[in-house]
């Protein structure tokens, strides 16, 4: 068994801030995976479900960020986890916008979140750090991860959500390389050649090639309802 634990604050105030993110992601796995609805436990909203073989809890603490661990730690006591059996997705300041990388073991930085978490069960956890860049300076950190994801932050976010729903089974089942091809996939989807250069090479599609494309695969592959339904929600929230 595994928890996938995402980090943010309750509430609709700070449903679309930059903080949120982890919260985001395990979203996205609990509406995409068919797992069961949220409901309220160990001081968070918990669901559970499978992905792959693996049956895996996702948890959101609601104890607000800087109190994490306690709903981390009650999580995996009660289940008799080791720290090795959990995966906690965060907001990452020192990776660039839709960066992921995943580790385990090692400091939390200075992210609260993660700090509480130590505090609770330990370092040897499983993160994933998801990128949303840094403001430049210290003194605007606070108010950068607490506001809402720019407009213009709307398209790769969706890509990474996406991305992030299509390698979790990978993750479960203790593959972190396989899962980051996946994330990748979606950020950086391989180009198809539509002709031939001047060198005898083949050219990259022109924009207007690729919105075609796109467009094409989305009728060929059409979302399933529960899928529109979370990435409509997450669209409102930058309108």
């Amino acid at each position: 068994m595994k928890l996938f634990v995402g980090l943010g604050n309750p509430g609709a105030k700070y449903a679309g801030t930059r903080h949120n993110i982890g919260f985001m992601a395990v979203d996205i796995i609990q509406s995409d995976h068919e797992f069961a609805p949220w409901k309220s436990k160990f001081q968070g909203k918990m669901s559970e479900g499978k992905l792959g073989s693996e049956k895996v809890l996702l948890l959101k603490p609601e104890t607000f960020m800087n109190l994490s661990g306690q709903s981390v730690g009650e999580a995996m006591r009660f289940y008799k986890l080791d720290p090795s059996d959990v995966c906690v997705f965060h907001d990452e300041l020192d990776l660039a916008p839709g960066r992921v990388k995943v580790k385990t073991g090692g400091g939390h930085a200075g992210h609260n979140g993660l700090r509480s978490t130590h505090g609770h069960i330990g370092e040897a956890y499983q993160r994933v750090r998801l990128g949303i860049g840094h403001p430049g300076r210290k003194e605007l950190v606070s108010g950068y991860v607490l506001h809402d994801f720019a407009r213009a932050d709307a398209d790769w976010l969706d890509d990474l959500m996406r991305g992030i729903s299509d390698g979790a089974a990978s993750l479960a089942e203790g593959d972190p390389g396989r899962f980051m091809n996946a994330v990748a996939l979606r950020m950086a989807p391989p180009r198809k050649a539509t002709g031939t250069g001047p060198d005898g090479g083949k050219t990259a599609p022109r924009k207007s090639e690729k919105v075609a494309q796109a467009s094409e695969a989305k009728i060929e592959n059409p979302e399933t309802p529960d899928r529109r339904s979370a990435l409509q929600k997450l669209a409102d929230r930058f309108r």
